[in-house]
């Protein structure tokens, strides 16, 4: 009987960890600094990026090198709409917890509310979120024809156009 509950948990982590891996795959993968075969600059003004379209290959591997010019808070996070439609509540959350300020994150909280809900890690491969004046590289695969989107999903920012429309060619 002992067996058939670890069968049974083992079954259910595993599941669990397909079905949140299952959008990832979906939209590509974390690349690895060895084959990078391109760098983009991406600068994150106040509710909008330079570039607004971004080209890439199926199969390259990007190095997206992301600055926040801004004076608040700002995310670029790689995704279809869908998933930044699921996303946006979970920044929100971050801000009705004090984690998200509009001009700070509070790190410290951060790691607290990660221990209770690992969401509030904010620690995906696709995305990444800063502070005014913060510099940040994310390596990304594209493995799909999926239709993508840079956005940041701090509330209300996505919605006023901080978004870049990435091209797969």
């Amino acid at each position: 009987m002992k067996l058939f509950f670890i069968y049974l948990i083992t079954f259910t982590l595993s599941f669990q960890l397909q079905l949140f891996s299952a959008p990832m795959k979906m939209i590509g993968m974390k690349g690895k600094a060895s084959d990078v075969s391109k760098t983009i600059k991406v600068d994150m003004y106040d509710n909008y990026y330079e570039p607004k379209t971004i080209n890439v290959k199926k199969g390259e591997t990007v190095r997206f090198v992301v600055e926040n010019k801004g004076v608040l808070v700002h995310e670029f996070n790689i995704a279809t709409m869908m998933m930044h439609k699921k996303h946006g509540p979970e920044m929100l959350d971050m801000m009705k917890m004090g984690i998200l300020l509009p001009n700070k994150i509070n790190k410290e909280k951060m790691k607290q509310m990660a221990k209770m809900n690992p969401k509030m890690a904010h620690s995906h491969a696709n995305s990444v979120l800063l502070e005014p004046k913060q510099r940040a590289e994310l390596i990304w695969k594209f493995t799909s024809d999926a239709e993508l989107f840079g956005g940041c999903n701090v509330p209300g920012h996505l919605e006023a156009g901080m978004i870049s429309k990435i091209n797969i060619n």
